[in-house]
């Protein structure tokens, strides 16, 4: 459930065929904003996955698409009712913060107006009475993890992560650990979000160091490259299906790939940027945990925000650690989905896997020698080792890397 496309096979086909999903603002009257541009997704209609149909009412946008991509993961996975033993079966999403829809917090609003003016002093008596009264379960963070928990009774363990872009790739993370730990047999991970109302894109515009370009849309994300101008935020959920590889071939199933090492690390060395301490610190510690050598990387599927000032960050941080290592940026296609970013980007990576063909970053023409990596463009790239490096950081000076490779 991602702009790409609603499920895997409609994503990996704008992958194969190098096509972007950034467009014109449709979710609400953008006017007034300085920027007009987003990846948004198309086509959904809640009620095929969200049943009963009832709890849509307490369900935000967030949760809607994270029950749709674990509905679609567990299908394609042929995960049906009674294959898991519902205590064995977890989840951990990531999730950002959800905030009220304008539909949703105008009653609110209405009631402390008074001659035309906004009276704070009425929000905690008129305004609250006015509200929607189950719209607290709505907004909270770790409700996606719940309704997607009861979706598919699993009753194991439960859990939400609430960093950023990093969100979806630490839920992978720690559902592996869980899994190892013998606490689960299956775990069903990734990340959901969607920010696309005007409250959000208020603040998007005034601190998400978004892009003014006024190209045609697909031509505006371009990671690494000398034009970049800056990125561009998007709505998307996509949930995997991680399983103890004993329980998945004792029912048949054909794994895509393995986790073969993890690694998170801080460093706040340098205020509202990417820390290249911490992104050497993580990409070491997941290859060490790995087991795997740099040259035995065939791509590393990177952060890639298109900013001005954190990529060539990111870049000198995988030249560090992977010296000339081909190197794909998915946000091109997409843009920054948030806390659903890892686990969107990381389907590049197992079409890369699956069928040895690494995907182009998209719009990279100009290198920008301020960042030294060899980045994938015009033509996808064949013939590499089938292990792969995926990298995501935020401003805050927090990064992780996972290794993913071939099941063999």
């Amino acid at each position: 459930m991602c702009p790409l496309g609603l499920g895997r096979e409609a994503a990996e086909e704008s992958l194969r065929l190098g096509r972007s999903a950034i467009g014109p603002i449709t979710s609400f009257d953008p006017a007034g904003l300085p920027v007009g541009i987003a990846g948004e997704v198309k086509g959904f209609d809640p009620v095929e996955f969200v049943k009963p149909r009832k709890n849509l009412k307490v369900m935000a946008r967030d949760s809607q698409l994270g029950v749709a991509a674990s509905v679609l993961a567990c299908r394609d996975a042929g995960i049906a009712a009674g294959v898991v033993t519902p205590e064995r079966f977890g989840v951990v999403l990531g999730a950002d913060s959800i905030g009220s829809t304008l539909a949703t917090s105008e009653p609110s609003y209405r009631e402390c107006l008074v001659d035309g003016g906004f009276r704070f002093e009425r929000w905690a008596n008129e305004g609250a009475a006015a509200a929607f009264p189950l719209n607290f379960l709505k907004v909270l963070p770790n409700m996606i993890a719940s309704h997607i928990s009861i979706a598919h009774d699993a009753r194991g363990p439960n859990n939400t992560m609430h960093h950023g872009e990093l969100s979806s790739l630490q839920a992978l993370s720690e559902a592996t650990r869980v899994i190892q730990r013998g606490a689960a047999d299956v775990m069903l991970a990734g990340g959901a979000s969607s920010q696309m109302n005007p409250f959000d894109w208020v603040r998007h515009c005034l601190i998400s160091k978004l892009s003014p370009s006024r190209e045609p849309p697909h031509l505006v994300l371009k990671p690494f490259d000398l034009r970049r101008s800056g990125q561009v935020h998007s709505e998307g959920a996509t949930v995997l299906v991680l399983e103890r590889l004993e329980h998945a071939l004792s029912r048949g199933a054909v794994p895509i790939a393995k986790i073969t090492g993890q690694a998170t690390a801080f460093a706040g060395d340098v205020p509202c940027r990417l820390s290249r301490e911490s992104l050497v610190r993580a990409m070491t510690g997941a290859l060490d945990d790995a087991g795997v050598r740099p040259f035995d990387v065939g791509h590393v599927n990177a952060n890639g925000l298109s900013t001005i000032n954190d990529d060539p960050v990111e870049a000198g941080a995988i030249r560090d650690v992977l010296g000339n290592v081909p190197t794909i940026a998915p946000k091109s296609y997409f843009g920054n989905l948030g806390a659903a970013t890892g686990t969107t980007e990381i389907l590049a990576t197992l079409l890369a896997i699956r069928e040895g063909t690494v995907p182009i970053t998209l719009n990279y023409e100009q290198p920008d020698p301020a960042c030294p990596v060899n980045v994938v463009a015009r033509e996808p790239l064949e013939g590499r080792p089938r292990t792969a490096l995926v990298l995501n950081a935020t401003g805050a000076g927090q990064a992780t890397a996972l290794v993913l490779s071939e099941p063999n």
